[in-house]
């Protein structure tokens, strides 16, 4: 669907189940989250990716290499039951051996560029305060930090340390 330099974007793939199942059980991903998932959990997120393409023409999406492997995910999603929706958020997950090459990077500016493509006005990326990582990321692909849009994931309990996000925000450039 989207191709850069080294990479395709492209909706997931029922055969990209194991490869994506390995990198959301890994503890090393998904340290910045509540817990890593397992595979039913990973096939339900996929599953919910191809419904989401089916009924908003967008969603979190395989990354794979010019070659073919799949290395991890990223796209633009309309998130529910946050206190920034509607929004269109933009976000990413890939194996540790894809990080520190700039493939997060090749990939969010590509997904940003299909959303200005597609009329987006404003895209939001959202992580806990503690991933240092994805905040980097955000600020790298021009997003700006919104402290006023700063909230607490109703979804992570109270005192968890992952539950105050970070939140950062891009509109479309003008020209």
């Amino acid at each position: 669907m989207i191709t850069t330099d080294r990479l395709h974007l492209r909706p997931f793939e029922a055969s990209d189940l194991p490869a994506f199942a390995a990198i959301n059980a890994d503890p090393q991903v998904m340290r910045y989250f509540p817990a890593p998932k397992t595979t039913a959990e990973t096939e339900a997120m996929l599953a919910r990716c191809a419904a989401k393409w089916q009924a908003e023409g967008m969603a979190f999406s395989a990354v794979t290499t010019q070659g073919g492997q799949l290395i991890g995910m990223c796209g633009l999603n309309r998130p529910e039951g946050i206190p920034l929706a509607p929004c269109v958020e933009i976000g990413w997950r890939f194996t540790p051996a894809a990080w520190g090459r700039g493939l997060a990077t090749e990939a969010a500016r590509a997904w940003l560029a299909w959303g200005w493509a597609q009329g987006q006005s404003e895209i939001v990326a959202f992580a806990p305060r503690l991933n240092l990582p994805s905040c980097a990321l955000m600020a790298r692909i021009g997003m700006k930090e919104a402290p006023s849009l700063a909230f607490d994931h109703p979804a992570i309990p109270e005192g968890n340390p992952l539950r105050p996000m970070h939140v950062a925000r891009i509109r479309r450039p003008q020209g």
